[in-house]
Order: structure tokens, then sequence, then C-alpha cells
């Protein structure tokens, strides 16, 4: 199959399936399976992170150095990106005491501007997904997966937003398939652009990186140390497990196919 529908079906399907899923957990699932979905995508980001995609970074680049610092420097930026973002939601308000992450109302956030920041955050995934593809066609399916099993429990928040904003389901639903397509745009915007510039591709990587190890541990994991009490933290330790298992099979099975 060639790379670009390798790519193309990749960020279509990422968007389709977390989007199908969410709305069907935002809809009717019960909301004790959410803290489940975000335990098993910590576990597919970091296994994404470091079975595949550091591996191949390095593997395509001439140095360490280059590769690590990527990562470390992807990391605060990202960091003072998410502290703009708060500071932008907070500066009118004391948000001090609320988890930005917790609340369907949190720092008084419109429907359309969780709209807007999922659209830019697709067209980042798109891109991921292209450099992956473009390396190699495990690479990009292990990443394809890791992207799809984070986007979903961020789709169902993305979605309880909207319907408490006061959008309609068919709205809601509408909408997140809008800000979904951003996904493939990015998509196809690396293939074209990072076909001419090889040598990018392991920057990109690590970027990618980067940016998976930061919404793992500094977004999704902090969210677990709510639940502190030991038969949540077994479930917690058993979902991540097979969050890093099955990116572990998916990048095994792809390698022999």
């Amino acid at each position: 199959m060639p790379i670009l529908a390798w790519i193309s079906g990749a960020a279509v399907a990422g968007s389709i399936i977390s989007i199908a899923i969410a709305a069907l957990f935002a809809l009717s699932a019960p909301a004790s399976w959410v803290p489940a979905l975000v335990s098993f995508a910590i576990g597919a980001l970091l296994g994404a992170v470091f079975l595949e995609i550091l591996p191949h970074a390095i593997g395509t680049a001439g140095s360490l150095q280059p590769v690590f610092a990527t990562v470390l420097g992807g990391i605060l930026g990202f960091f003072v990106l998410e502290k703009l973002v708060l500071w932008r939601h907070c500066h009118v308000e004391d948000c001090e005491a609320h988890d930005h992450h917790a609340d369907p109302n949190d720092h008084g956030r419109s429907g359309l501007m969780i709209i807007i920041g999922d659209a830019f955050h697709n067209f980042v995934d798109g891109i991921l997904i292209a450099a992956a593809f473009l390396q190699s066609t495990e690479l990009g399916v292990v990443t394809a997966a890791a992207i799809i099993a984070h986007e979903i429990p961020q789709e169902i928040g993305d979605f309880v937003i909207l319907l408490h904003s006061g959008y309609s389901k068919t709205a809601a639903l509408a909408l997140n398939l809008l800000s979904s397509l951003a996904m493939l745009v990015g998509a196809l915007l690396a293939y074209f652009t990072l076909q001419a510039a090889q040598g990018w591709i392991s920057t990109v990587l690590a970027l990618a990186a980067a940016s998976m190890i930061y919404v793992a541990v500094a977004d999704l994991i902090p969210g677990l140390h709510r639940r502190p009490e030991l038969r949540a933290t077994a479930q917690q330790v058993v979902l991540i497990a097979l969050g890093v298992g099955l990116i572990w099979i998916v990048g095994d099975l792809v390698r022999h196919a």
C-alpha cells in the first residue's frame, strides 16, 4: 500500500474511531469507565515513546545528543505552552484551586474555545502520524494506535464540555467531527513537506516523543493520584501495563507482517 494511503487512512481512522468511542461514552457509558481509559492511554503513550518512537528517532539521527536535547526542549516548550493557555483562561479569575482537566466547566471556557484547541491538537497529531509513517509502516501504525488511545479520554471530556456549554448532542458530534478533519490536514501537509526534508524526521519524532511524555506525565498521571486507595492503584497499574502491552503487540505484529 502506498505510504500516502497509509497516512491518510490512519489519520481518518484515528479521527473517526476516537470520536465514535468518545460519543458513545459521553452519551451512554458510565462516567466511572473514563479513569480506566485514562490509565490505558498512559500506558499506550509511554509504550509508544520508549518502545518505538525514540528508538526510531535515534536510529535516524547522526548522534544521540540532538535527539535527547530535542525531547528535553520539547517538554519544556509544552510546559510553557500550557502555562500560556492557563494564563489566557485564568488571568481574570482565581484558578489556583481548580484542576484545568477536572471540571467540564473549568475556567469558564466556551465550547468554541474547546473546538479550536482540539483542532490544533488534531493538526499536530496528524503531523506526528505522517512523520512516523515516513520512517516506517510499523512506527506509523504504533504511533497512530497511541494517538487514538490518548485521544479517546480527551474527546470524551471535550464532548461533555460542549454539552455543558449548551450545544445539542448533534451539534457537539458535528463540531467534534469538524475539528477532527485537522488531523488529516496536518498529516497531508507533513507528508508533502517532510518528503522533501527527510533530515527533519528524527527531530519531528523527538518532538512527538516529548509531546506524548508530557501529556502522560504532566496531564494524565496527576489525575490518577486522586484515587490513592490500594485497589484503584492496582487497577491503574494493570491498565497502564495493558496499554504498554498493546503497543508492544502491535509493533511486533507489524514487524512480522
